[in-house]
């Protein structure tokens, strides 16, 4: 251990050790990507330092690098604060988690509210004035910018468990079994540093989310306490919004699916988030992914206005069930005007991906 006050190292003796150690923003390899206004938003500091550069230097432009989950927030923050805002995303929809189609909806709320998205692009590199980086360079363009904001997601910090000699998993993170234990015994990991296991690709994965860490620390907490416990895996359960667009998924998309070598049906509706005739009924739109052989869920996704997102709820409770099509078609759902249609958009959308399958 070092003491990072007085520098002074010393041994420290355990029987069991927790590993903890997080995750850290993944920022590429560019050339002054360092600089003074070139920020992350990953822990309170970086905030701080964030809003009193606001504060104090007023900048009028913005470029966002990534359009996930960080991009969308920081894109709907800075565009309230009157900033003019450039996402930059190398694919050619924001939210890569969602399928074409569902991020799709996301381009267009972001366009609709003025953001200039460019999307198919790649940063290579920034001009420089003063020590502070003025414009970013991309491989079509360059974009002028008084500060910017890296949301290109995060790496596990795994290597002090890599030169311990422990295994590593999916995206470099730590090995761990059912019980937040790594491969050596005594050493447990949890959080945004470890793998988790997905209960619909059967696979280990690495999702960092402040959910997964939470229920990891949980485990881990347990068994290190003498009562034995396992975590029973994840879904990807995700949700966020852009002003009054509000996007989710759980469970695959397509893309995942297809890796998997499955053979999948689609079911794909518009619909709306309360009767048609009820006062702050809002658009929704609706995707459902299921094996064709044996009409197992395996995805759903969900993109509309406000009241539609947290439906993804429902859908993530069926795939930790093993829900099939069915099951989830006749499910005893709640309904009155002020809150649901008498099917809801989900179920709809099941019996669609059951026709279709």
């Amino acid at each position: 251990m070092k003491d990072l006050t007085s520098a002074t190292e010393r041994w420290e003796p355990y029987d069991q050790l927790l590993l903890a150690t997080g995750a850290r923003p993944f920022r590429p390899p560019l050339e002054g990507i360092d600089s003074r206004n070139i920020y992350d938003v990953h822990n309170l500091v970086n905030g701080t330092q964030l809003k009193r550069a606001l504060a104090e230097q007023q900048p009028r432009s913005a470029v966002i690098i990534g359009g996930g989950y960080l991009g969308l927030e920081m894109a709907e923050a800075l565009h309230m604060r009157g900033l003019n805002v450039t996402m930059i995303q190398r694919s050619a929809q924001v939210m890569s988690t969602l399928d074409p189609d569902m991020g799709g909806r996301l381009n267009r709320a972001l366009l609709h509210h003025g953001i200039d998205l460019r999307v198919n692009e790649t940063v290579q590199g920034f001009e420089h004035k003063a020590g502070l980086a003025v414009a970013v360079a991309t491989d079509k363009q360059t974009i002028p910018a008084d500060l910017i904001i890296l949301g290109l997601g995060v790496v596990p910090n795994s290597q002090l468990a890599k030169d311990a000699g422990i295994p590593l998993g999916p995206k470099e993170s730590i090995k761990v079994n059912a019980m937040q234990q790594t491969e050596t015994a005594n050493i447990w990991a949890a959080g945004d540093c470890a793998q988790s296991f997905h209960l619909v690709s059967r696979r280990p994965v690495h999702i960092a989310l402040g959910t997964i860490a939470n229920k990891q620390g949980r485990i881990a907490g347990m068994n290190l306490g003498g009562r034995p416990a396992a975590f029973p895996g994840v879904v990807g359960t995700a949700i966020t919004k852009f002003m009054d667009t509000e996007c989710a998924r759980t469970g695959l998309n397509e893309r995942e699916i297809e890796a998997l070598g499955l053979e999948y049906a689609v079911g794909m509706i518009e619909a709306h988030t309360l009767p048609r005739y009820y006062p702050g009924s809002a658009p929704i739109s609706v995707k459902v992914l299921a094996e064709k052989s044996s009409a197992r869920l395996l995805g759903v996704q969900i993109v509309g206005g406000p009241g539609s997102a947290k439906r993804i709820d429902t859908a993530a409770t069926a795939l930790h069930a093993g829900f099939s099509l069915e099951d989830l078609l006749y499910l005893d759902l709640s309904y009155a005007p002020p809150f649901a249609g008498v099917w809801d958009p989900i179920v709809i959308a099941a019996r669609m991906a059951l026709k279709n399958g």
